[in-house]
């Protein structure tokens, strides 16, 4: 079995759509989606940001 693991760069605003269209891009099956999530801080106090999301494809 071969893998492969992508990243798709993604913003709060554009997640959804930028996922779907990738997803359905993909010729293998989708084994995983892992969110990098990132702390922040703003005025009001700490709150977690997703940067990008990696992408397990099963070949």
């Amino acid at each position: 079995m071969k893998y492969n693991v992508h990243r798709l760069d993604v913003k709060a605003d554009n997640m959804q759509d930028r996922l779907e269209k990738f997803i359905n891009s993909l010729k293998g099956e989708v084994i995983s989606i892992i969110p990098n999530v990132k702390p922040t801080f703003m005025g009001m106090g700490g709150t977690a940001k997703v940067d990008y999301l990696l992408i397990v494809e099963k070949l």
